[in-house]
């Protein structure tokens, strides 16, 4: 959908900017700005249109880690939070950069009237430091805008999402909000779901094996196709001897790991409705085509956001 280059422009429904050109605000009229913390990226000149060529050459030479690459995103996706808005507040190491600089411009007074609505203890305890009041899910009339990392992005902008066991909340939460904006880095772009780990499901403790063999079931006989129930090791300082047990989520759940050699093939609504009809299972990490925007943070020094279609 987006071109490897910055140049020549994208395809049609697809912005790239420089980093340290700072994009047409969306829709606020507030700067983009890399924070305050030390980054190679802060030493990139601004950008003029007769000085694009270099800028590739610069934007090339620059040595910008992945945790910097989430950070450019997520101040990005930010960008698009205007004062009175309710958000919804993603889960995980990407959306965490976007919940610092919420909390950030409340402190300075540039965001006016936000609140989030959390999709995990995790980011509750998060949104609470950086000092962004929030709300439950049904407390507000709606919820404006969701933001939040992914696992996974396909060409058609479904995702994976929940490795870290927050699934259920975030698409109970973000399924209910106008736009959902994911934020990511280039690794996350793959060509199916399931290229690259696992795909959660969300199920219920009881009979949790008997579900663990109705799931694999839905995929009898596909070569490659294996699924797990996730463990853990309940004190990793402890002798290796431990024995582990069920990873429980939020909800006081547990989680079946489906893995796959190439990643699914097939219709993915389908296979979608197979996983919840088996009584047992709760929910599940493919989230179909509920993203609206992905904003992608690339290598090269520039930020891609891609529109559904």
């Amino acid at each position: 959908m987006v071109s490897s280059a910055p140049f020549p422009p994208p395809p049609p429904r697809a912005r790239v900017f420089l980093l340290h050109n700072p994009p047409p605000p969306i829709p606020s009229p507030r700067p983009t700005t890399m924070g305050s913390a030390a980054s190679p990226l802060d030493a990139a000149p601004v950008v003029t249109p007769s000085a694009k060529a270099a800028a590739v050459t610069v934007a090339v030479a620059v040595t910008v880690t992945q945790e910097e690459l989430k950070r450019v995103a997520a101040h990005r996706a930010v960008e698009m939070v205007e004062s009175g808005m309710t958000l919804g507040l993603g889960t995980g190491s990407t959306a965490a950069h976007a919940l610092d600089r919420l909390g950030e411009l409340l402190r300075r007074e540039e965001l006016r009237g936000v609140a989030g609505v959390p999709t995990s203890l995790k980011t509750e305890a998060h949104a609470a430091r950086a000092g962004i009041p929030m709300l439950q899910l049904g407390e507000a009339p709606g919820i404006h805008l969701s933001i939040d990392g992914a696992d996974e992005v396909d060409p058609e902008l479904n995702l994976v999402k929940g490795r870290g066991g927050s699934l259920l909340r975030e698409k109970m939460i973000e399924g209910a909000g106008e736009r959902f904006v994911v934020i990511v880095d280039e690794s996350k772009l793959v060509p199916r779901l399931g290229c690259t780990g696992a795909i959660p499901v969300e199920v219920v403790p009881f009979g949790c094996l008997h579900t663990l063999g109705l799931i694999r079931k839905v995929f009898d006989g596909l070569p490659g196709f294996r699924a797990r129930l996730r463990t853990v090791v309940p004190n990793p300082k402890a002798s290796a001897d431990d024995q582990e047990v069920p990873f429980v989520t939020d909800n006081g759940n547990y989680i079946v790991e489906m893995f796959f050699d190439d990643g699914i093939r097939g219709d993915l609504r389908e296979i979608s409705d197979r996983l919840l009809h088996i009584t047992g299972v709760i929910e599940h990490g493919m989230f179909l085509g509920m993203a609206t925007e992905v904003v992608v943070a690339k290598k090269d020094g520039t930020v891609v956001v891609l529109h559904k279609k």
